[in-house]
């Protein structure tokens, strides 16, 4: 069994997203498991680039609204209490809508994303 206080957790700039954000990583990958947690912090309009990640991606929106887009043209809002999940491979990005700020609890697995670069309008 682990505990992480939240005294043990440091937060993080991100430099793959367009505005202001930052995350606050709860759990690593490789840290006896391989499941990677972070809650991600989003300001007025900001999203990440373009990523992919190996394994699936699970969004749970905490405050604010969130879009979320992919690479076949789709982009959905969601609300408070939402959940997104990502299927590996798939080409995405995510982020607070326009005129809100946004926190998602991200939930990850096998490994890494590999970060592209920004999203167009």
């Amino acid at each position: 069994m682990k505990i992480v206080r939240v005294s043990d957790r440091e937060a993080q700039g991100n430099e793959a997203v367009t505005g202001k954000g930052h995350l606050d990583r709860i759990l690593k990958r490789g840290d006896g498991g391989t499941i990677g947690m972070a809650m991600v912090y989003f300001e007025d309009g900001a999203r990440t680039h373009w990523h992919v990640h190996p394994g699936e991606q699970i969004l749970y929106i905490s405050e604010g609204q969130a879009r979320v887009g992919n690479d076949n043209g789709d982009v959905v809002t969601a609300e408070i209490g939402d959940t997104i999940q990502i299927p590996a491979g798939e080409r995405h990005w995510h982020g607070a809508t326009i005129g809100h700020s946004m926190t998602h609890i991200s939930i990850t697995n096998v490994g890494a994303p590999d970060w592209q670069g920004p999203v167009e309008d």
